[in-house]
């Protein structure tokens, strides 16, 4: 039985553009911070959310008797089926797994949707400003708490016909203080179609760079050696 007064073309229309404005916002904020899922994702998630939280109510409302039916089940399938959207956005990179964080932001966006298609405003605007905090000032205060070591990739680009060797580049690596969490080895990269190995490392902020990569250079056929932001 559904109590709930009758859904209107203005309570509809109110709730997606809220839901809209909910998805821009935490969209903006990954987008900002380049990642695969940005402002365009979190507002179609939004909305379809919202919008399939509101065919829950008005099918019931509108085609069985005194209201009855269950609000809920189209919505449950939107818990499930947002899945899918999440392992889009994580990158595997050797043992490591990255974008859990916008994986989870597409999770709660379909959240937040289905609770402005519920008219639950106030829990929506709570975890709204909630996620927002937890995004942006968590993660600098995270920085702060923690600023010995910065996670990156480390590419080591060598000849076409270069044979690599793993273990004396590993070994360099350490020397420097730097641990390697994972490797990944792939050949048939770049112009040259050389050999790349990519380390996912925590380097540590007194490293020096330049002397770093002269090492790996001398160890023998080093195209070039690149530290890029990590996914």
């Amino acid at each position: 039985m559904i109590n709930a007064d009758p859904l209107t073309e203005i309570i509809i229309i109110e709730r997606l553009g809220l839901s809209l404005v909910a998805g821009a916002i935490l969209g903006f904020e990954r987008a900002s911070r380049h990642q695969v899922a940005g402002v365009r994702t979190h507002i179609l998630i939004c909305l379809g959310a919202t919008l399939l939280m509101l065919l829950s109510i008005w099918l019931p409302q509108e085609f069985t008797p005194a209201g009855e039916g269950d609000p809920g089940r189209i919505a449950a399938q939107v818990v499930s089926g947002i899945g899918f959207l999440g392992a889009g956005a994580m990158i595997r990179l050797g043992n490591n797994v990255r974008g859990l964080t916008t994986a989870a932001s597409l999770w709660l966006i379909a959240a937040l949707g289905l609770a402005i298609g519920a008219g639950m405003y106030i829990a929506a605007a709570a975890v709204e400003i909630m996620t927002l905090v937890t995004l942006i000032f968590l993660g600098d205060l995270e920085k702060r708490l923690f600023p010995s070591e910065r996670n990156k990739l480390l590419e080591i680009h060598y000849k076409h016909d270069a044979n690599p060797d793993t273990g004396a580049a590993l070994e360099i690596i350490k020397n420097f203080g730097i641990h390697s969490q994972s490797i990944d080895v792939n050949q048939g990269v770049g112009k040259g179609k050389g050999t790349r190995l990519r380390f996912l490392v925590s380097i540590p902020n007194s490293t020096d760079i330049s002397k770093l990569a002269r090492a790996l250079k001398a160890a023998g056929e080093v195209v070039r050696v690149e530290i890029k932001e990590k996914y």
